[in-house]
């Protein structure tokens, strides 16, 4: 019998998903202590303990140890399994809290994952499905993880506070991924979009999408927003509009931004036509920041280009966001793996933010459970 990997302790609430979904991967123990011990209601909130279930589900021979205040949880990794699943996500976050982590962990799966989550699809605190979808996918797809089977779909939208929202994600299974050299993003060619209403007005997705053309339209013609209104039972059970908007470039980078009205009862009310205009701005800083990953997914593409095989996969980020910081150490942490970081000064006046060049080499991560067929 191989000898157990030794386990990682960690302090406090932060970065749960990252501990959880490494550990998972490498298969090393994690500790995680004083979750929250401080506060007035102490230990894991609903939604963790939410993703921690869906971890469960999807892996099969976990133990999963937390204690009766919930302030130390203790997880010992099982095998990635997969199947037909469904989870009922937390409606405090969305959709997308539980997605991001299942992107990283589907194509290491047994068999390939075909999951049916519920909530909340877009809020305003996770990246929402629109943009998951737009950006995460063809990005899993540089790593060859693609076919038939792969697909996001959102069939109710739900928002906060009371969710009711439905998303279909399947994802087949890989034996190994490619390595990557993305290094020039390009120019943006397109701006496609999906202005969303739900128990509102339909009205209000069409002022969003003029007001968002409106700056849009200043840079490139080629726009195109839809508008989303469902109805019935497809609506979810809370009122809310929002928008969400992707530029495409020549080298197929795509970099998104979004946003969404206050939840029913909280807050002050938003106009649709500031919404339009302020999404179209951190539009705009997001191809400012530029590289060939949006900040959203900038932890993603670093994952993945670890799991590669050991080959080198190089990719250029705009400026590095904390979160992705942390992920670096992380990935140290479990993996011993070190990523070569160069600066990139603009030099040319229309390059936007200054840039990183990522290196490193895959550490030739395969995924042992997928039968050769």
């Amino acid at each position: 019998m191989a000898s157990q990997p030794h386990s990682l302790s960690y302090v406090g609430c932060n970065f749960l998903r990252q501990r959880l979904v490494l550990s998972t991967l490498s298969g090393r123990p994690v500790k995680i202590r004083k979750i929250r011990a401080k506060e007035e209601n102490p230990g894991l909130r609903d939604f963790e303990a939410s993703f921690i279930r869906l971890i469960d589900k999807v892996t099969n021979g976990s133990r999963i140890e937390i204690n009766q205040t919930g302030t130390t949880l203790y997880y010992q990794p099982g095998l990635l399994y997969g199947g037909v699943l469904e989870h009922d996500c937390s409606p405090h976050r969305s959709i997308g809290y539980y997605l991001e982590s299942l992107l990283c962990l589907a194509p290491f799966m047994k068999h390939p994952l075909k999951i049916v989550l519920r909530g909340v699809t877009n809020d305003q605190v996770d990246p929402s499905v629109d943009v998951l979808k737009a950006t995460a996918l063809p990005l899993l797809k540089k790593f060859g993880i693609d076919g038939e089977g792969f697909e996001l779909k959102i069939t109710r939208r739900g928002m906060p506070p009371k969710g009711g929202g439905e998303v279909t994600f399947a994802c087949p299974v890989r034996k190994v991924l490619q390595p990557i050299q993305s290094t020039d993003p390009g120019k943006i060619k397109r701006i496609r979009g999906t202005a969303y209403s739900v128990r509102v007005s339909p009205q209000i997705a069409n002022r969003i999408v003029d007001s968002a053309r409106s700056i849009l339209n200043k840079f490139i013609p080629d726009i195109y927003i839809y508008t989303d209104h469902m109805k019935g039972t497809s609506s979810g059970k809370s009122p809310g509009f929002g928008l969400s908007l992707v530029a495409e470039t020549t080298n197929g980078t795509f970099l998104g931004a979004e946003l969404a009205s206050n939840p029913q009862g909280q807050g002050t009310a938003v106009l649709p036509e500031e919404l339009g205009l302020n999404c179209a701005k951190l539009l705009l800083e997001e191809i400012y920041r530029g590289g060939c990953v949006d900040s959203t997914n900038q932890s993603l593409v670093l994952l993945l280009m670890t799991l590669g095989q050991q080959d080198v996969s190089k990719v250029l980020l705009g400026p590095l966001s904390p979160y992705t910081i942390e992920f670096l150490r992380h990935l140290r942490s479990f993996f011993q793996i070190m990523f070569k970081i160069e600066t990139k000064p603009s030099h040319e006046e229309l390059q936007g933010g200054e840039k990183v060049l990522m290196t490193c080499v895959g550490i030739g991560f395969s995924n042992l459970s997928k039968t050769i067929k």
